[in-house]
Order: C-alpha cells, then structure tokens, then sequence
C-alpha cells in the first residue's frame, strides 16, 4: 500500500469531493465517484485516508453458516483487524443492501484501531449507534440482516469495484458530506495541491456572488481583473 503524505491528506481535508471531481475530470477520470452512498452522519472535515478493500461475492448458503465467523480467518473479521491505522475499509458489496456489508461492533473495532473511516456500496446494521461514532461511516442504507444471508467475504485488498467506481488498494479515499470520490494513488499529490488552488478561488468567487457579483467573467476566470482582485484577496486573506 502506497504511504499517503501527510501534508497530502491534511490538503485533502479541506476540499471538496465536488473539486475533486472536477480535478479528476480534467484527466478524463469520469467514474470515481461512488454512487449512491452517503454519510451517516454529518461531518465538518473530509475524511481522507488509503483504501483498504473487502470483497463480497452472493453468499452460498452451505458456506456461510453463523459457524464461519469461529473462525479467526474469516475474511470479514480479519480485515477489520488488519486494515491500517489512518486507512479507510472500502467494501464492495455488489450495491446490494438487502443484508449488512457490517454493523456496530465491527465498525465501532475499527474507529478504536485507528482507522479513517469505513464505505460500503451496501448497508450497514446498527446504523444508529455508528452514526454516533467519531469515525465517518458511509453506505447505501441501513439493512438490519446479517451480510451472511446475501454475502460472503472472499478477498481482501484486491481491485474492487464500489457504486461503480473503481478501487484499488492504496488510493485515496476522500469522503464529505456530499459522498465518496476515489483518487488514483499516483494523481494524490497533484491533485491534493491544485484542489487546494482552485478551493481558494471557489471561496473567492463565492464572496463575490454573495455581493451581488455577475458570474460572467469570474467563474470561470476569463477577465483579468478579477484574477488580480484575487490575488489581493489571498494576500489579504492569507490563502
């Protein structure tokens, strides 16, 4: 897994999943967006960290009896107890919330471990209790049955796919309040700084349309007048 710097991740923190996509957009990257998850709570700062994968396959009903989960190795409960302090557990449930990817327990093991957050294209159990946790939860929508009625745990930090977004192990997971984008590990930094870049303007262009500011012109940028009044406002604004 690729190490995530940390004034990257402090970056990260900042800005939008929105600026992001835009960020990723301009190199033709069209589908990191994960679909249809959302935050279980509302949270003031982005959760950023590397992702750390779970797979689920449709469950076999002769394979995933409550005895599974006697056994230490099962995949489930291993990758809570090994994804990495600072990553986030990205689980790819096929966008299937008829059963839980997790519940309470689990994810209340991996906030005290240190991890970053936990996403899910499916459902969480419990759902109530996490939304209380410090730790950024994100799923589709509550589901009270076990994963073992629909899903089997099979592989852990493989590729996955997760509301239709691609992931592989060691990219960068940014979640807010408007969902989940997935960053390339190799693009982090780059896109970390020009998102910092573009927040700055964004807020500029905000103050000024809250004045009463005409868009055109200024967003986007195309009179330089107002990218000097911008560059006065970061000086004045320490940006």
């Amino acid at each position: 897994m690729s190490k995530l710097k940390p004034e990257t991740r402090d970056k990260l923190k900042k800005v939008s999943t929105a600026t992001l996509a835009t960020a990723l957009y301009k190199r033709g990257l069209r589908s990191q967006f994960i679909q249809d998850v959302k935050p279980l709570a509302p949270r003031e700062e982005s959760m950023v960290g590397e992702a750390f994968t779970l797979r689920y396959m449709p469950a076999r009903e002769d394979l995933n009896q409550l005895t599974v989960f006697r056994n230490p190795d099962h995949p489930q409960r291993k990758a809570v107890e090994e994804c990495p302090p600072g990553a986030v557990m990205v689980m790819d449930s096929r966008k299937d919330a008829r059963a839980a990817s997790a519940g309470g327990i689990l994810v209340t093991r991996l906030m005290k471990r240190g991890v970053a957050g936990v996403v899910t294209d499916g459902g969480f159990r419990d759902s109530a209790e996490i939304a209380t946790l410090e730790m950024p939860a994100y799923h589709s929508r509550p589901s009270a049955p076990t994963n073992l009625t629909l899903h089997q745990a099979i592989d852990i930090n493989v590729p996955i796919g997760c509301g239709d977004a691609p992931v592989f192990p060691g990219d960068v997971v940014v979640g807010d309040n408007d969902g989940v984008i997935i960053i390339p590990a190799h693009l982090a930094d780059e896109i970390a700084e020009e998102a910092t870049e573009m927040t700055a303007y964004e807020d500029f262009v905000t103050e000024k349309v809250r004045e009463g500011r005409t868009i055109r012109g200024l967003y986007p940028a195309t009179d330089e007048r107002n990218l000097e009044e911008f560059a006065a406002w970061r000086e004045q604004n320490g940006r």
